[in-house]
């Protein structure tokens, strides 16, 4: 490395000083220095305050050239950069130097980023909320033998003998932004399992869910439970209702057992199918199988109870079942269901 900077200052003394920054920092890296001896050295190194935040903690560190904290009120940055681990921004640094940035301070500032996450990778577990999906799967897995998803979950970062909550989710946002927003209090993880977003966390607030996204939160004390009910709640999930608890379920959650050909040859679900293809009758049925009520439908659809009353009788005609007879209004909801759990 030292003979390769030493032919290229031949050519670019700049390329000599970015090359004499990397190692710099790489010897920085070999000797595996905390976060405050990274900001003294990188303010030595830049002569001005040098200043390093993670997102997990309120408390900046903030370094004067003379390596001593910087007491002096903070000055606007000259220059910035993201401190990333696992595709996730964990925190920023940046130098307050006064007057224009120096050619050489992207470069420092790129080091020191790299440096920055390299510390917080080393002495974690690492403070980011995306995590690797095959000890995720691991983690969660049915066929996980106990002693192997233990160790799985304290690489993430959960204690031994922690309540895990699984949540299994669609959503149009990141995970890791999810994670921020219903688990506030570390530590949290989540990854992309094929289709299906994975959350795990010791805490959980399901009203902190972003609009958008469908969720299905599982209850089981194993995660490899909680993940199986976690994604049977999730199906049951509708624009009206995109947040299901498996707990609220309680016998619903035997329709997602029933063998899909035996749920399609269903005449009830057979007529809900068809009636699908007009979305008004759709939402109609919907709404008041959902309330159970003429006049709180109307609410939900914006329309007069009266014209809601004429709809539900068409409805009831089209699908053969009294929707007005609490056994035709279980029926319907039942069918309506079970259709929808074929989409999943």
């Amino acid at each position: 490395m030292e003979a390769l900077a030493v032919r290229l200052s031949h050519l670019d003394s700049q390329v000599e000083g970015a090359i004499r920054v990397v190692m710099f920092y790489d010897t920085l890296m070999r000797r595996r220095v905390d976060l405050p001896a990274l900001a003294r050295a990188s303010a030595g190194l830049a002569e001005c305050v040098a200043g390093i935040r993670l997102h997990a903690t309120e408390r900046p560190t903030r370094v004067a050239p003379d390596g001593r904290p910087a007491t002096t009120q903070p000055a606007p940055a000259s220059s910035t950069a993201p401190i990333t681990l696992d595709e996730e921004e964990i925190g920023t640094v940046w130098l307050e130097r006064p007057g224009p940035p120096n050619p050489l301070d992207e470069v420092l500032l790129d080091r020191l980023a790299i440096a920055a996450a390299a510390v917080v990778e080393r002495y974690g577990p690492a403070r980011t909320t995306m995590a690797d999906p095959a000890l995720v799967e691991l983690a969660v897995g049915p066929d996980t033998d106990e002693a192997a998803r233990a160790r799985a979950l304290r690489l993430l970062g959960f204690a031994a003998g922690s309540r895990i909550h699984v949540v299994a989710l669609h959503s149009p946002l990141p995970l890791d932004q999810i994670g921020a927003l219903v688990c506030p209090a570390r530590p949290v993880k989540a990854a992309p399992l094929a289709d299906v977003g994975v959350i795990l966390a010791t805490t959980l607030d399901p009203a902190r869910f972003p609009a958008g996204t469908r969720a299905g939160i599982g209850a089981a004390d194993s995660p490899g439970r909680s993940w199986r009910q976690a994604r049977t709640a999730l199906r049951f999930t509708t624009p009206a209702r995109p947040i299901v608890r498996h707990d609220d379920l309680g016998a619903l959650a035997l329709l997602a057992e029933i063998p899909r050909a035996a749920t399609r040859d269903n005449a009830d679900v057979t007529a809900i199918a068809h009636l699908a293809a007009t979305p008004e009758d759709l939402r109609t049925l919907d709404a008041y199988c959902a309330t159970g009520s003429l006049r709180r439908a109307a609410d939900l659809l914006h329309l007069h109870h009266s014209s809601v009353a004429r709809r539900v009788e068409q409805l009831g005609k089209t699908l053969g079942i009294d929707l007005t007879d609490p056994t035709g209004l279980t029926r319907a909801r039942i069918a309506l269901t079970a259709w929808r759990l074929l989409d999943d």
